[in-house]
């Protein structure tokens, strides 16, 4: 079953955070996660959520999407991110 991590984030450090742009796609192929969300314009639809940028990953199971978020190949991009932008992200199984 396909799973996808849904990212909120917000970026306080737009010139470093060019950096895990770069470097994310990379750690990603090991995992077999694919982007279908990088940082496209949204729209609120309902309710008051107005995100700076989304980030949708998709994995072939939430196992790899798991071992992606807390491996080695992540941890220097993931180190970027939490120091340049504060994020909220979920990992839910798709359908």
């Amino acid at each position: 079953m396909p799973a996808y991590i849904i990212v909120e984030v917000k970026i306080n450090d737009p010139v470093q955070y060019e950096d895990y742009k770069k470097l994310t796609p990379i750690s990603l192929a090991k995992y077999q996660g694919k982007f279908i969300v990088r940082g496209g314009k949204s729209e609120a639809l309902e309710g008051g959520w107005d995100p700076q940028r989304v980030v949708v990953l998709e994995f072939p199971n939430k196992e790899l999407a798991r071992s992606w978020w807390a491996s080695g190949d992540y941890a220097p991009a993931k180190a970027i991110r939490q120091r340049t932008a504060e994020t909220k992200m979920i990992l839910v199984e798709g359908y």
